[in-house]
């Protein structure tokens, strides 16, 4: 080894002063769990988008009955089968009022000496389709929203209590569900709107029935995947009842889960009431449902299409937009799908 060494001079040896206030600056803003899932979901261009389109169709189901200048219970048989007619539109060759009679084109509202618009035309009894899409919208969405929300809660409340307590608890509630699960579901709710009158109490209900169960064994595997985790028990060791554990602890972890299931268990019920309706088992008339509206356009369907398009299209978008916003929601609240 040589003795000789590069001495470095003492200027180069500088004191870097940094200000206290400065030393423990967070660069990125501190966001808690749902604030990160916004952001990440705001990436997720279909997702917004269906948010939109799911926003309009739920607006203009309360507004479209208003709005328009007819009721949708009310009968005009001199009035029955026209075709659309929009003011504005007319003028360019669109939805002018124009249908087909004996394979030629002509005005049907000159002919019948009606001088009022009917924006999505009118069915075989004359009534306004305009307010009866919007509110068959109102009515399916809302059988939906309600039937998701009680699966939701006994879902939630029975998986949780199964898993929570184990055991036999367990057991025999899992038995139930097993019985409950082998049944099928078009039986149990056939066998309901049969015992009851058809209406919207009894659709709900017999949606309810066995649509709790898959919301039940997903609360369930979550619970049994949280409950003997070091959180749990460390809140256990140190004294927290069982009520505060389940609400401090499990619940917030399961949240998640909850809410991107319930988010594909109402496109289900839509459709699942929209099938009922159709094969005669849902609401009667006069009261409007998208599944009545596309039973009775099925039937016109070679002459009057437009009757079965519309509410056909207005639930393709809702099935859509759900799934893709429940999409959108699994991938925004996966821890693992962080960047």
């Amino acid at each position: 080894m040589t003795n000789e060494y590069r001495k470095l001079p003492p200027e180069a040896f500088k004191h870097v002063h940094m200000d206290g206030s400065h030393s423990e600056k967070i660069s990125k803003p501190s966001l808690n769990f749902w604030q990160d899932a916004w952001l990440r979901i705001r990436k997720n261009k279909a997702a917004v988008v269906s948010i939109f389109v799911l926003l309009f169709i739920i607006l203009m189901s309360f507004i479209g009955p208003m709005i328009s200048p007819h009721d949708f219970e009310t009968q005009e048989i001199t009035h029955a089968n026209l075709p659309p007619k929009v003011p504005g539109l007319e003028k360019l060759g669109i939805f002018d009022g124009t249908g087909n009679m004996g394979g030629q084109k002509v005005n049907l509202y000159e002919m019948k000496n009606v001088d009022t618009y009917y924006w999505f035309g009118t069915d075989g009894l004359g009534r306004d389709m305009f307010s009866r899409v919007w509110k068959g919208t109102q009515i399916s969405l809302l059988i939906a929203l309600v039937a998701a929300v009680i699966d939701m809660v006994i879902g939630v409340a029975y998986g949780g209590i199964s898993a929570f307590y184990g055991g036999r608890v367990d057991d025999a509630m899992q038995r139930i569900v097993e019985i409950l699960y082998g049944i099928p579901t078009l039986i149990v709710v056939i066998l309901m709107i049969l015992v009851m009158d058809p209406g919207i109490v009894a659709i709900i209900i017999a949606i309810s029935i066995t649509g709790w169960i898959g919301m039940s064994r997903i609360v369930r595997g979550q619970v049994l995947k949280f409950k003997n985790q070091e959180f749990v028990l460390a809140a256990r060791t140190l004294g927290a009842s069982n009520g505060r554990i389940i609400k401090k602890h499990l619940l917030p972890n399961v949240m998640a889960v909850i809410i991107i299931n319930t988010m594909f268990t109402i496109p289900s019920a839509i459709f699942f009431e929209a099938f009922l309706s159709f094969i005669g088992l849902g609401l009667q008339s006069p009261d409007a449902s998208l599944g009545t509206l596309i039973n009775d356009g099925y039937k016109l369907i070679q002459f009057q299409p437009h009757i079965l398009a519309i509410p056909a299209a207005i639930i393709s978008l809702l099935m859509i937009a759900f799934n893709l916003i429940g999409d959108g929601l699994r991938d925004a609240l996966d821890p693992k799908m962080k960047d």
